[in-house]
């Protein structure tokens, strides 16, 4: 399949009073077009910076300071601030974590629904409130028109979050960016979302980069899976593989920490240890205090590159997990 986006060797730090942060340590990968691409890892381990740097939204404490991201061919670290404004939300859309926080709530639904589409299509204020409250019906609420006029806070968690949703989908983007998406919300309401938003963007022939932290969301919707710890990529496969056979020791520890209908009598295993400091990255591999399978060479080596182990699965790993 052709990509549609590649991101290469990209190092992002913060300016904060303790330091500098380095939210993102040299990480690299590809999505296909079309396909559902999982980033997934502990909280505090970069996928939310990455997210942000792909749209141009980091704040200003943050700079990017090598590496590349290359969007349907263009660089978008090296475009045009007005490149930038015409490609958010038409070709790239982001879907923040917490709806009701990231909708205004000093304006209708209806107000920055349409805003999106008017910023980015030729089309008259009626034909954008149609465009609207279709997009609405087709995220299953029952009351496009009243939806419109409401102001968020009125609205309940899955309401706002199908507002989002709409935001990020009414002009068919070609990736869609969804940054926990469904974790505010309860598990029957998030099955349901996370259906539509499959359904959708099958319809629209849109990519979806799912940022998450739950691996029951990962087995459902990914194709391509990247995990992420300390801001660094340690392993990337398709979804299957990775759950029949991960071979990074982190992405083993976080699948011996999820209970498994099929073997109801294995024990679960935590994730012993806290991540690392991030203003203090060691030279060595991030996870070696909490890894079960480190050797001298971990303690005496500066941190692995990902390295093929089989076709279109990558390891970051001096001794990864044998299956």
């Amino acid at each position: 399949m052709a990509e549609i986006l590649r991101i290469e060797d990209l190092y992002v730090q913060f300016e904060t009073a303790a330091g500098q942060v380095k939210a993102i340590y040299g990480v690299c990968f590809v999505q296909d077009e079309e396909q559902v691409f999982c980033l997934v890892g502990e909280s505090g381990s970069g996928k939310s910076t990455l997210a942000l740097a792909i749209m141009g939204l980091l704040p200003p404490n943050a700079s990017v300071l090598q590496g590349r991201i290359v969007f349907d061919g263009v660089d978008l670290r090296t475009a045009s601030a007005a490149h930038m404004r015409n490609i958010r939300g038409k070709e790239i859309s982001l879907i923040f974590q917490d709806a009701q926080a990231a909708l205004n709530p000093t304006q209708t639904v209806g107000v920055q629904l349409e805003e999106v589409i008017l910023a980015h299509e030729d089309i008259t204020p009626r034909g954008a409130n149609l465009m609207a409250q279709d997009i609405l019906k087709d995220l299953g609420l029952p009351d496009p028109r009243r939806t419109m006029g409401q102001y968020p806070f009125s609205l309940s968690g899955g309401m706002c979050q199908r507002v989002m949703l709409a935001i990020g989908l009414v002009l068919s983007p070609k990736l869609l960016i969804a940054d926990e998406a469904t974790s505010s919300l309860d598990v029957t309401l998030q099955a349901e979302i996370l259906a539509r938003l499959k359904y959708l963007c099958r319809e629209l022939h849109s990519s979806i980069l799912l940022i998450t932290h739950d691996m029951g969301i990962v087995a459902h919707m990914a194709n391509h899976v990247g995990v992420m710890y300390a801001g660094a990529m340690v392993e990337t496969a398709e979804v299957i593989p990775l759950f029949q056979g991960p071979r990074h020791p982190y992405t083993w520890s976080l699948l011996q920490s999820v209970p498994r209908m099929d073997e109801v009598r294995r024990r679960l295993r935590p994730l012993q240890g806290t991540p690392p400091d991030m203003v203090n990255l060691p030279e060595q591999c991030p996870f070696l205090p909490r890894c079960p399978k480190s050797l001298s060479e971990c303690r005496f080596n500066r941190r692995p590159d990902l390295a093929e182990v089989s076709p279109r699965h990558e390891v970051a790993c001096f001794n990864p997990v044998e299956n």
